[in-house]
């Protein structure tokens, strides 16, 4: 059988691209996903490659043939997507009460995540204008910090 790269149904987090390429290159989707945001980070060619695949890349399965009607079905699930996406955050910061999907704990546990994830990053910002360190170089900061998620994620992948 012919190996085809698709948008992935089933690994997907945002539009299945990341998801897609890891089924077609056969290696976990983090992997895919960590270069992704590194290369965001790095120049924002990440995002632009990624919303590029979004749209021309067919889903898994898709009926669309053409390549202009799969850009069409592309298109459609792309606004499906961000519209579910942003109804999503809009509960979730908004004050909204959706029990149907996540309890009120889910909802505190995100807020606290999110919380403690933004006092970090201003904290690292602020030292970085400070520098009370002068020998730490604070550009390697953020290549030591995806190292280190990396390692979280190597490591708990072999916990399972």
């Amino acid at each position: 059988m012919e190996k085809r790269l698709y948008r992935s149904r089933d690994e997907r987090v945002i539009w299945g691209v990341c998801g897609g390429l890891a089924e077609y290159f056969d290696i976990d989707p983090v992997i895919v996903r960590v270069i992704t945001v590194v290369l965001a980070l790095a120049s924002g060619a990440g995002i632009i490659a990624y919303i590029i695949l979004a749209i021309v890349l067919p889903l898994k399965n898709s009926k669309a043939i053409e390549p202009k009607d799969v850009v069409k079905e592309n298109i459609e699930d792309l606004k499906q997507s961000a519209s579910e996406l942003g109804n999503e955050i809009r509960s979730t910061f908004g004050g909204e009460k959706d029990t149907s999907k996540d309890t009120s704990k889910t909802r505190q546990k995100r807020h606290n995540a999110l919380g403690i994830i933004l006092i970090v990053a201003g904290g690292l910002f602020l030292l970085a204008i400070f520098n009370p360190f002068p020998w730490f170089q604070w550009r390697y900061l953020w290549p030591l910090i995806l190292i280190g998620i990396g390692l979280l994620v190597i490591v708990g992948s072999r916990r399972k």
